[in-house]
């Protein structure tokens, strides 16, 4: 019996989110945003404004900072409930961040009806890039 029809994707909540993982399909709530950079790059005869902008969502399980980059950056309004789709962890100064790359999605989406867990940032935890020697 083939499969036609496309895979429903596995959602991925906050609190299982791991360092060097990616595929994560999460839908989460946007609970703050801030602009760390915004500069206009020369682009051909355009000038293209580069984007980025660190912003805390989160779901019912704990909250991580997603990295919004350009057009994302438009859709991070706190309250939103957003699906990000094919997200990836990047490592920060030993932290986890969020980001979602040419190859996934971001769209804003009906309201979730969860509330956000705001005491368990993932972003907050450091990890030790611990290098495991096999013997």
């Amino acid at each position: 019996m083939a499969d036609t029809g496309l895979r429903k994707p596995v959602f991925t909540k906050v609190d299982q989110l791991r360092p060097g993982t990616n595929g994560h399909t999460l839908t989460v709530k946007v609970v703050d945003s801030k602009m760390v950079m915004q500069k206009n790059r020369p682009a051909g005869p355009q000038v293209r404004q580069m984007r980025i902008a660190e912003c805390l969502v989160g779901d019912e399980t704990g909250t991580i900072v997603f990295t919004a980059r350009n057009e994302q950056v438009d859709l991070m309004k706190p309250g939103t409930s957003l699906i990000l789709r094919n997200a990836k962890i990047d490592m920060f100064k030993g932290s986890m961040r969020l980001a979602v790359d040419k190859w996934g999605r971001v769209e804003a989406t009906d309201p979730a009806d969860f509330t956000v867990k705001e005491d368990n940032n993932l972003s907050l935890v450091e990890y030790e890039l611990v290098n495991v020697v096999e013997e």
